[in-house]
């Protein structure tokens, strides 16, 4: 029972220093997810079984950064001749991200108010994710990026987490996780970060409300 009030109490005590964030379904659309797959598959006609099997194959490794772009295209969509280029393809899995300015405006706005770090924890590929970074200006918003593809190391592994930690020099009480993976946001909960799961900007307005970084209606609010 001590302990458990312990654990509270430093809960409400200690500051929130540093924001853990996904980037595909936070801050961007997902990059190459199921339905990005399916698109390809329709605008290139392909067979969209045998490409997501080849996928879910091969898509570990990649996000790892254990194999390349070429690599990868080689094995999924370019094993056999295509009507089409390899910079086609690519051109169209660039163009499945698109931003939402509503909640990259909020993390910039909660860093300037409160000088918070801002620590992205990403399964993405290297050179979808590089492209991302630039495309959206992400680093001018974030601190560190540890990407799958950066460090070898992929959600649920809970050394990423770890990792990340490491980097950002926090303890868990020291975290907010944004993440929209049900699965990832009890993990960071098991190792003590206080996680919010993403379904909408709304509800996660609230959620940081609750841990007094904003108002429920999303408008940063004076510490005192």
């Amino acid at each position: 029972m001590i302990r458990v009030t312990e654990e509270r109490t430093m809960q409400k005590t200690t500051p929130i220093t540093c924001l853990f964030l996904d980037i595909g379904g936070v801050l961007l659309t997902n990059g190459w997810d199921h339905h990005a797959r399916r698109r390809a598959a329709t605008n290139f006609k392909l067979d969209f079984a045998e490409m997501d099997n080849r996928h879910h194959l091969n898509f570990a490794t990649y996000e790892e950064g254990k194999v390349t772009l070429e690599e990868y295209l080689s094995r999924t969509v370019f094993y056999e001749d295509r009507s089409f280029t390899r910079d086609q393809f690519w051109e169209f899995m660039c163009a499945q991200s698109h931003s939402y300015p509503e909640m990259i405006e909020l993390i910039a706005q909660l860093k300037s108010r409160y000088g918070l770090r801002i620590a992205v924890v990403s399964n993405e590929a290297r050179e979808l994710n590089a492209y991302r970074i630039r495309q959206f200006k992400l680093a001018a918003l974030v601190d560190c990026f540890i990407s799958s593809s950066f460090v070898h190391l992929r959600k649920p592994d809970v050394d990423i987490f770890r990792y990340a930690r490491d980097i950002t020099q926090t303890t868990p009480e020291q975290i907010v996780y944004i993440e929209n993976t049900p699965m990832f946001v009890q993990i960071a909960e098991g190792l003590g970060i206080r996680s919010i799961l993403h379904t909408d900007f709304k509800s996660t307005c609230g959620k940081l409300a609750s841990f007094g970084l904003l108002t429920e209606e999303g408008v940063i609010h004076e510490t005192r």
